[in-house]
């Protein structure tokens, strides 16, 4: 009899742990559909294989990391990797794996000369010899924001470039403007909008539906007050039509005070 109980105990463990398992699927399924946005079918940069941690070399008159050894672009900036791929940005906290997209155009791209690999090469930065520094990949992620906090490479004779002077704020933003429109007349940038476009559209013809599903709800908050309003107007009413039941209480008294009386 014992080993039949435990046969059934485990026959009705084994159905209860289904059950739950089965509700568990059927939901997540429906939570992870809601959570997807606007990056869904946009497909990731192809990795890149290193042989060892990359060096980096900063672009002068930025806090920018580049890796100059890769014919892509890979840049280092506030504490992410940033690489941009057929019009997008992405970026991850690994250099070589865990991208992600990007939405925008990260702010510090333009500030980046877009001729630096020819300076690098011919070590000259605008006509003044470019002495720069290859920086270790455990180095920069250990010191990148301490050295932007104390402004290290205006100390160390201005990026590494002998004799240059920093240009004007005022010419570093016509840069930085031209810099833009040059990159908005990209192709492959072009394109990548044009799937924005398309992609922010879609959702605006649910729109409808969706509103008519929320319009109920907006409603009912502006009846709410309505009815409270009305409420104290009920109430004032009620001890009108009541006055006839309090005279009894009121007459109780003046009989008790007669008969005392007698």
């Amino acid at each position: 009899m014992r080993e039949i109980l435990l046969n059934g105990d485990n026959k009705m463990k084994k159905l209860l742990f289904g059950t739950i398992l089965l509700a568990l699927v059927s939901v997540f399924p429906i939570t992870t559909m809601a959570a997807v946005d606007i990056s869904v079918g946009i497909s990731l940069p192809p990795p890149i294989v290193f042989a060892a941690p990359p060096e980096v070399v900063v672009i002068p008159e930025t806090y920018v990391y580049v890796v100059p050894d890769l014919d892509v672009d890979i840049f280092f900036y506030g504490g992410w990797w940033w690489r941009p791929w057929q019009g997008r940005w992405y970026r991850s906290h690994y250099y070589d794996r865990g991208w992600v997209y990007h939405d925008s155009v990260p702010s510090f791209y333009f500030d980046v000369d877009p001729g630096w690999r020819g300076y690098y090469r011919d070590h000259n930065w605008h006509g003044h010899r470019w002495s720069y520094e290859r920086i270790p990949h455990q180095r920069l992620h250990q010191s990148w924001k301490s050295w932007q906090k104390d402004r290290r490479w205006e100390r160390r004779g201005t990026w590494g470039v002998q004799n240059y002077k920093p240009r004007p704020q005022q010419q570093r933003q016509e840069l930085r403007q031209q810099r833009q429109q040059q990159y908005q007349q990209r192709p492959e940038v072009q394109q990548h909008q044009q799937q924005r476009q398309q992609q922010q559209r879609q959702p605006q013809v649910q729109k409808p539906q969706s509103q008519q599903q929320r319009q109920p709800q907006g409603q009912q908050p502006r009846q709410q007050p309505q009815e409270r309003v009305q409420q104290p107007q009920r109430q004032e009413q009620r001890p009108q039509g009541q006055q006839p039941q309090h005279s009894q209480p009121q007459g109780k008294p003046e009989e008790r005070e007669g008969e005392h009386r007698k």
